[in-house]
């Protein structure tokens, strides 16, 4: 264990630092939450210098072109490469089952691929990410805002991953060869089903089931309704030795309402 520089220390890589740090490591960052700013060339450059190992979870330009890799590319030489990459880059599957195998660059994430193709290219190990959910951005949050919605969709399913999952993977990925890894639960559901358990555990009724017009969802919630797919694990498994914690939504949402009454009660 040495050094470890985080690029984009946001929601999910904030808390695959604070796993980091409760193993031991030093953890430099840039991002919403870290202290060094990605601009500050001298300060990232002595960082990275230090670092024996860098993770990235800074999204591409909308041309696909990566910030990091563009800025500092020449500074990451030697050092083992993680990359946060997301799932949108398979496109749209029709709800079919896809794994690392399968092409990507097909839809509406051409960017996020060509950023994920530059980072393989680099010899990371890009952690492909699903719906990010944990304390703070559940579905319990939207219920609570009223920003909810079941939509009247049948046969749309998704994935999803708990933020200490993705920590999980992070750690199991140290030890790892490079290449894509899916880090996905093990239940692929519609948006409304992970969205009527949580209404169930907090006793309150679910919000009504809407036509996507009736929603009036965003243009990003749009397109988000516009993928359906279910995507597998079992190279993150197999290679990484990686266990989701929270296997199923239902386990995942359990977990933040416990955290939140320790937090309540605490």
């Amino acid at each position: 264990m040495a050094d470890f520089f985080i690029f984009g220390l946001g929601y999910a890589a904030g808390f695959a630092a604070a796993r980091l740090a409760q193993a031991g490591w030093t953890v430099a960052a840039t991002g919403a939450n870290g202290t060094l700013a990605f601009d500050d060339d001298p300060a990232v450059r002595a960082a990275l210098a230090r670092a024996t190992h860098v993770l990235s979870s800074v999204p591409p330009g909308p041309d696909g072109a990566d910030p990091v890799l563009a800025h500092y590319s020449d500074a990451l030489g030697g050092k083992w490469l993680g990359y946060l990459s997301s799932t949108g880059v398979y496109g749209d599957t029709g709800g079919a089952w896809v794994d690392e195998s399968a092409p990507i660059g097909i839809g509406r994430r051409t960017a996020r691929a060509t950023a994920d193709s530059a980072w393989l290219a680099r010899g990371a190990r890009c952690l492909r990410l699903p719906g990010i959910y944990g304390p703070g951005r559940s579905a319990f949050d939207r219920l609570r805002g009223g920003t909810a919605h079941r939509i009247a969709l049948p046969g749309q399913v998704f994935s999803r991953v708990h933020v200490d999952d993705i920590a999980g993977g992070v750690i199991a990925a140290l030890g790892a060869p490079p290449g894509a890894y899916n880090l996905a639960d093990d239940l692929p559901c519609s948006q409304n089903t992970v969205t009527e358990e949580a209404a169930r555990l907090l006793r309150w009724p679910p919000p009504p089931l809407q036509s996507m017009e009736e929603a009036g969802l965003s243009p990003a919630a749009r397109a988000f309704y516009a993928e359906n797919r279910r995507v597998a694990n079992g190279k993150a498994r197999r290679v990484l030795g990686w266990r989701p914690i929270h296997p199923t939504y239902r386990e995942g949402l359990r977990a933040i309402l416990a955290a939140e009454a320790r937090e309540h009660h605490g």
